[in-house]
């Protein structure tokens, strides 16, 4: 079967703000060795990053099962 899988932890989008207060400590513990797999994991995503993602996921099928976590939804990584 093939499918692409997102996992985003949090998408940011109007009407959610609350997420905006952590958004400095993500970025701060990306930078740190021992939190930063933790903060890429469970950071915030844009909703314009997840359409792009799902855009990107239809344009470009997947050849069996895709797992898109945040990173790959920031469009860092595509497979």
């Amino acid at each position: 079967m093939n499918v692409t899988i997102m996992r985003p932890w949090y998408v940011l989008g109007p009407g959610r703000r609350w997420p905006v207060l952590p958004k400095p400590m993500y970025w701060f513990m990306e930078r740190i060795p021992a939190t930063r797999e933790s903060a890429q994991r469970l950071g915030l995503v844009t909703i314009e990053q997840m359409v792009s993602a799902l855009v990107r996921s239809i344009e470009n099928p997947a050849n069996g099962v895709r797992i898109l976590g945040v990173p790959e939804i920031r469009g860092n990584l595509m497979n």
